[in-house]
């Protein structure tokens, strides 16, 4: 029999082995946990990288996509632009019209009416050395007033000087000339010579009476040689001779000179044409380039 002594060393042995192997059981389950946790983290690791590349790729793509929207929008912004370049005339010429008084061009004498209230955008004095009468104050367009002060200094130059007599006329300032004239010569003789007020050119304030320096206003200014170099030179400034000869409103007004524009009146002069010899329409053509200058 075994002593005692050696019981209990065989009981301590097996304690040991029982708890040695309980130990490593642990350890062993424990590895295993890890290995599970290691696991699912490599699992969501491996999810979160497939996620990544996939948003990567969504995102690749979309500034590709964004890419080719930009550049379409810088193509159409360039074709915009070279439109806009290439219609940047059209835009200049409708603002030139929208500020063109569309009446500068209108046929006044029998033809169309003018009312009481109409004045011109602006009215400038011509300097009073081209005044036939000094001392009294005659106005016409502001816009005008640069082509006859043109126009004067080359008849100047050219020894064929003129002078103004008449300028721009207010509707109560021709209605009184007219009642004049009437009193004076009788209405049917008035009437061959004279507006009635609201169809007068000089109410447009673009219309002047001339005379020369060696005549007396309206009489033998037809015979002048500043009468001769209007003729030759006026559409140049542009001027045309209102009413000439066997003109169907009034008699033959060899001073009586209106602005029309210079290439309507180079037009006219080149086509041996009068103003109101052309349709209306025609005529209308010409007001968004009234005050273009040479």
């Amino acid at each position: 029999m075994k002593s005692t002594r050696q019981k209990r060393t065989l009981y301590a042995g097996g304690l040991l082995i029982v708890a040695l192997l309980g130990f490593a059981f642990y350890r062993i389950w424990m590895l295993h946990e890890k290995a599970i946790d290691l696991g699912n983290n490599v699992k969501e690791l491996t999810e979160s990288l497939d996620n990544t590349r996939q948003e990567l790729l969504r995102t690749e793509e979309e500034n590709a996509r964004l890419s080719e929207d930009l550049d379409g929008t810088k193509n159409r912004l360039n074709y915009y632009e070279e439109e806009v370049r290439g219609n940047k005339h059209i835009i200049t010429n409708l603002e030139k019209l929208t500020q063109t008084d569309p009446e500068l061009l209108k046929k006044y004498s029998k033809v169309y009416f003018l009312n009481e209230n109409y004045v011109p955008e602006g009215l400038s004095e011509i300097p009073y050395e081209y005044l036939y009468v000094k001392n009294k104050a005659i106005q016409v367009h502001v816009k005008v007033l640069p082509y006859l002060s043109n126009l004067l200094s080359a008849a100047l130059a050219s020894s064929a000087p003129l002078e103004i007599v008449s300028g721009y006329r207010s509707f109560g300032t021709q209605a009184s000339l007219k009642s004049n004239y009437r009193v004076t010569y009788g209405a049917g003789t008035a009437n061959q010579f004279s507006a009635e007020q609201g169809y007068s050119e000089h109410q447009l304030g673009t219309a002047v009476d001339f005379t020369a320096s060696s005549t007396t206003p309206f009489n033998n200014f037809e015979k002048s040689p500043a009468f001769a170099w209007l003729q030759e030179h006026a559409h140049q400034h542009g001027f045309i001779l209102s009413y000439p000869k066997q003109n169907k409103y009034y008699q033959f007004e060899p001073w009586h000179w209106r602005f029309v524009g210079i290439e309507l009146a180079t037009k006219l002069h080149d086509s041996g044409q009068y103003f109101y010899d052309i349709d209306q329409r025609d005529i209308d053509q010409y007001l968004i380039k009234l005050f273009n200058a040479n």
